[in-house]
């Protein structure tokens, strides 16, 4: 399989002297063109500072990035950004409140000069299930179910390759959470999107990845595949420790078997 995103040996650190962090420590990574990847882990060990990383919204202080086989620029450019595009985890923090889902569409499409507005704004809403009724509302007058459908087709309007997902469902309830990932898991496989997803649950991350890297304190602590996390064979103490943390693991992976 061709490499869609590859990282070597990346370093994220905050802070100096005393007060010197590494929140990202010597981090590897292959994901291939296609592929759903997961990184899993506590709260604090690195994991959503690798997607920042990714998008330049995190300096890198080592290692390296490339995307489809090109080192990404600093600063990241346009076509980065027609490449990837990140969905992040608060769809109420992540929408601007006083901008319609018009605008918000819209802006994307402006920055980046494309035409054709009225078009891909109304594919991306029917992408994401919500019908031209939404176009005009308000993200306060939509639910947190249809916000983070919002801020799915904000980052699909451009026709990227990649989506970094960011707890994409953590905020949201879990009826609502499955409806986000069964969208999700529809929409890599209509579009051919490559998937890096990001959550503290491995039930979702089994859910939606093939392969996934478990984090903590800033390093790859193990990585493995769904298969072997549902039959319950880990090579770190970590993973199982995870895998008891995680409620309804159990019983997400009897189901999905």
């Amino acid at each position: 399989m061709t490499a869609m995103i590859e990282i070597e040996k990346l370093t994220v650190v905050f802070g100096s002297g005393s007060l010197r962090v590494a929140a990202v420590d010597d981090f590897t990574m292959r994901v291939d063109r296609g592929e759903s990847f997961g990184l899993v882990g506590e709260s604090g060990s690195g994991k959503s500072t690798v997607l920042r990383a990714v998008c330049g919204l995190a300096p890198a202080a080592g290692g390296s990035i490339a995307v489809d086989g090109k080192p990404v620029p600093t600063p990241r450019d346009r076509a980065f950004y027609s490449t990837v595009q990140m969905v992040f985890q608060d769809p109420y923090g992540s929408l601007h409140p006083r901008q319609t889902v018009d605008q918000i569409l819209s802006e994307p499409l402006s920055i980046h000069r494309l035409g054709d507005q009225d078009r891909r704004i109304a594919a991306a809403l029917g992408d994401v299930g919500l019908g031209p009724s939404f176009r005009f509302r308000y993200p306060h007058q939509l639910s947190g179910g249809q916000r983070q459908r919002v801020a799915i087709a904000r980052a699909l309007i451009l026709e990227p390759k990649v989506l970094l997902l960011d707890e994409p469902t953590s905020a949201l309830d879990a009826s609502v959470q499955a409806e986000i990932l069964n969208l999700l898991e529809r929409l890599r496989a209509e579009h051919g999107l490559t998937y890096v997803l990001v959550s503290h649950d491995l039930a979702v991350v089994t859910h939606l990845c093939g392969r996934l890297i478990v984090m903590r304190n800033g390093k790859a602590v193990e990585e493995t595949d769904a298969p072997r996390l549902r039959a319950g064979e880990t090579a770190s103490p970590y993973t199982r420790e995870l895998m008891q943390a995680t409620r309804g693991f159990t019983r997400a992976s009897q189901t999905t078997e």
